[in-house]
């Protein structure tokens, strides 16, 4: 369950606060941007965010088969900072009156802004066996009571200059699992987890404030005993069909633990492959669980101490992310830096690089059978045998990335030709009109484009010669 743990705390976290981690980056201004559930009435008024999240898969069991569903999301809280008009020498409760909200208070050395923070929130949701989801299924309704705290802000002498109110809604919501019967050995689990909670004139509230109601970063942990989940992914055969008939709303469900078990499925809201894993050399989380750690980490030793003292008075997350940064050794960084991962040849699995030689053994190299073939001189195109300093003209796919089509008709040379594993040949140019184009010739990024053969058309000059 570590291995599983560690997957849904970064699912869970995916997001909650960008690079540079300040509440002032334009990024950080609207948060909770992944599977956010929203009351009925706001999604309804707004148009544009879901009341509901729906997973669906597969199972081979039996109707003795016992399934576990644990839902978990993010409840916000909203941290106001309020000062005292006068120091106190000792804190009695908090005074309306006496205090007024600011955005921003230096207590103590540090600074506190009014912002959002999150508390995880794990639902218990009994366990059922699969005859009685087919015959009756599940609805469990759930209340998280609104609830309100105080924290007093104290200088080094004891004198109380301030305090953080932590305020958080009540949220009501529902569970409902139930399942089907595929065939004599197989069933489709749906779990679908609803936002019930009333909004009196959601027209009133802006995004921020419907998101006090919302489940956050919603997704739900599927277990079963004593049977298998199919993978949606790659399904067998013959149940490709009945997976494709699957349907997810905002949920993703993918195997997890270790890949030789089919017991546990996460729905999650952004969408992973089978047995995701987290890298053993991350120091911890990051919230951009997309992004390299070596950059993000890197980036953040080269901020400001302005802009560092920003970001711990954001977050406590954030300022233990930072501290956690600043405290990484030369050891640390190297292993961020120095790990190549590669498929075995022939086991389909995954194997580290010698840390020693940071070079795979000679006979396993994945790239020695590539390196064995002879190069390749030139490419035919449209009957022109193109070679090394030939001139093309660029003509990219319709489906190419909005990059390519940029360069759609410009006039290039071909800088090298390449062959992959699949044995393809893709054809490395540079931009006649580029500025940087000796870079491209120096093979540095930004200024060497590849194209497939059928992307290019010899210039005129070429085919004359």
């Amino acid at each position: 369950m570590n291995a599983i743990d560690g997957i849904v705390r970064a699912v869970l976290y995916e997001g909650y606060m960008l690079y540079p981690y300040r509440p002032s980056s334009v990024k950080n201004r609207q948060r909770w941007t992944f599977g956010s559930v929203y009351p009925r009435a706001w999604a309804d008024w707004s148009g544009s965010d879901a009341s509901m999240m729906q997973t669906e898969c597969l199972i081979e069991g039996d109707e003795e088969t016992r399934v576990t569903v644990r839902p978990c999301f993010l409840h916000l809280i909203e941290r106001d900072v309020r000062e005292l008009n006068e120091p106190v020498a000792a804190w009695t409760g908090l005074d309306e009156l006496s205090t007024r909200s600011v955005a921003s208070l230096e207590v103590g050395g540090r600074r506190f802004d009014t912002w959002q923070e999150a508390g995880e929130q794990h639902l218990e949701v009994p366990a059922l066996k699969l005859d009685e989801l087919c015959i009756e299924g599940l609805r469990l309704p759930f209340s998280l009571a609104g609830s309100r705290s105080v924290e007093p802000l104290m200088e080094a002498d004891g004198r109380v200059r301030g305090a953080l109110v932590r305020t958080r809604a009540a949220i009501e919501g529902r569970v409902e699992c139930c399942a089907t019967r595929v065939d004599a050995r197989t069933f489709r689990l749906t779990v679908r987890i609803v936002n019930v909670t009333p909004v009196d004139e959601p027209q009133r509230l802006n995004r921020d404030a419907a998101s006090s109601f919302a489940l956050l970063s919603c997704h739900a942990v599927l277990a079963v005993e004593g049977a298998a989940f199919v993978s949606s992914i790659e399904p067998p055969d013959e149940l490709a069909e009945a997976v494709a008939g699957c349907t997810n709303i905002g949920l993703w469900p993918v195997l997890v633990g270790s890949g030789e078990r089919h017991d546990t499925m996460l729905a999650a809201p952004i969408i992973l492959y089978d047995y995701p894993q987290v890298a053993p050399e991350s120091a911890g989380d990051l919230f951009d669980a997309t992004e390299i750690d070596e950059i993000l980490t890197l980036r953040i030793l080269t901020m400001t101490d302005a802009e560092k003292r920003e970001m711990a008075a954001g977050d406590e997350r954030s300022r233990a992310l930072l501290e956690r940064t600043e405290n990484l050794t030369a050891s640390d960084l190297q292993r961020l830096h120095g790990t190549l991962r590669e498929v075995r040849a022939g086991s389909g699995g995954w194997r580290d690089v010698s840390e020693e030689t940071g070079e795979a053994p000679e006979d396993t190299a994945p790239w020695a059978e590539l390196d064995a073939k002879p190069p390749l001189a030139c490419v035919n195109v449209d009957g022109v045998a193109l070679q090394v300093g030939s001139r093309v003209v660029l003509h990219p796919h319709a489906r190419a990335d909005i990059f390519d089509l940029a360069l759609r008709d410009q006039i290039a040379t071909i800088e090298s030709i390449e062959r992959d594993f699949e044995d393809h040949v893709h054809v490395a140019v540079t931009i006649d009109c580029d500025p940087g184009r000796d870079f491209g010739l120096a093979r540095m990024p930004g200024h060497r484009f590849f194209f497939a053969p059928d992307e290019i058309e010899p210039l005129r000059e070429e085919r004359s010669s």
